[in-house]
């Protein structure tokens, strides 16, 4: 059973998305600071309030770099690489951390220029001394399209879900990204365009595969109190789980089950309500197959059934599921690590201010991280309007 907090409320007190897209004025440390402090003003309060900071993929030892750069010495600090799943990963350590008096304002930010700077990694190579590399690169996997290539081979063949089921998570994707004006790409999408662009790793197609953008954000996370001259109204933390399994897909004990099976249990637990509660779904949209995993294991619909479920369009606008509300990874922004904008989502449409996208009555949300190759780590945190 998770560990249920006693202690005081944690709250997501302030928000905030850094430049997106193409950037090609600011580093993602300015980045950073940017939308660090949008989310600090949100909450009322300042860099000098925040003593807890986490972050991932901000180079060597990225607190010690960031905290340099905003002037910020924690007493608590983490930069764990749990993929784009770390941004979940850091709620759920601040949440206890908070709650056992380890710190009191925790700082959790992330900036990437993957898009201007084109430095995303595509390949293990043979001499990088990884397990891949000697196990699995010579077999000529691409890095990472051809991992997740397997798992959602591997589902449609066990599970029977078809070229438009994946479809169909782009298409509700786009129906999304239209209604944000911050979307990279708003254009109206089809199933029969998703299933007619180009094979890249069979059975994933070009626009099964999320966008390659620069992108980041900040929140905030703290008690309640320490948001006295709070802008905008809280955010709970109701309840976060975590998990991994495997980093090589060959060790993958099952390419068609995630590590959120674990991850979901527990938050939901911990948040002591049902998939059935939850009116926002924001999950990790790397790829179109990935949406329907989630949704399994996660407790939405049964085991092989994701297929039939999306179809209905209970993932679209005015659906019973809203999901990918703001465009997601495959239409909104993927800067190579897409948690941190999940949880923003999540917390804007918690808060109303969605704009045309805003589900209504929206008081239980989830977002759902993901990270490694073919699904190696997973982290659900379920938040709820105050």
């Amino acid at each position: 059973m998770p560990h249920i907090l006693t202690a005081s409320p944690v709250y997501i007190v302030g928000a905030a998305e850094t430049p997106l897209g193409k950037v090609l004025d600011q580093s993602e440390l300015s980045m950073v600071a940017l939308a660090a402090k949008e989310a600090l003003g949100e909450a009322g309060l300042s860099l000098r309030d925040v003593d807890a900071l986490f972050t991932n993929y901000m180079g060597e030892e990225g607190s010690v770099q960031l905290g340099e750069y905003l002037g910020v010495r924690p007493r608590y600090a983490e930069s764990s690489d749990m993929g784009g799943a770390s941004f979940e990963f850091f709620v759920h350590h601040a949440m206890t951390s908070i709650a056992t008096g380890r710190c009191d304002v925790a700082l959790i930010a992330y900036a990437s220029r993957q898009r201007s700077r084109r430095n995303r990694k595509k390949a293990a190579t043979a001499l990088d001394g990884s397990l891949s590399a000697q196990f699995e690169t010579p077999y000529g996997i691409h890095f990472p399209i051809g991992h997740y290539a397997l798992s959602a081979a591997r589902y449609m063949h066990q599970y029977g879900a078809t070229p438009e089921h994946l479809a169909e998570i782009a298409v509700a994707a786009r129906q999304w990204a239209g209604l944000n004006p911050k979307a990279w790409i708003r254009d109206p999408l089809t199933i029969e365009e998703v299933m007619a662009s180009p094979m890249l790793c069979d059975p994933l197609r070009k626009l099964d595969c999320c966008l390659v953008t620069d992108g980041g954000g900040a929140i905030v996370v703290a008690r309640k109190d320490r948001a006295r001259d709070a802008a905008k109204p809280p955010v709970r933390v109701l309840g976060a789980g975590e998990s991994h399994v495997q980093w090589h897909v060959a060790q993958c004990p099952d390419l068609t089950v995630t590590p959120g099976v674990a991850s979901g249990r527990d938050a939901f637990a911990m948040a002591g309500v049902k998939p059935g509660d939850v009116d926002v779904f924001e999950p990790y949209d790397n790829f179109t197959h990935a949406v329907l995993l989630y949704l399994e294991d996660l407790g939405f619909c049964g085991k092989g059934e994701a297929g039939a479920f999306v179809s209905e369009g209970r993932l679209r606008p005015g659906g019973s599921l809203p999901s990918m509300t703001s465009g997601g990874g495959l239409s909104y922004c993927h800067p190579g690590a897409l948690g941190i904008l999940l949880l923003i989502e999540a917390v804007r449409q918690l808060r109303g201010e969605a704009g045309d996208r805003q589900v209504p009555g929206a008081e239980i949300a989830v977002a759902h991280g993901t990270g490694g190759l073919a699904f190696s780590t997973a982290s659900t945190v379920v938040v709820a309007r105050d």
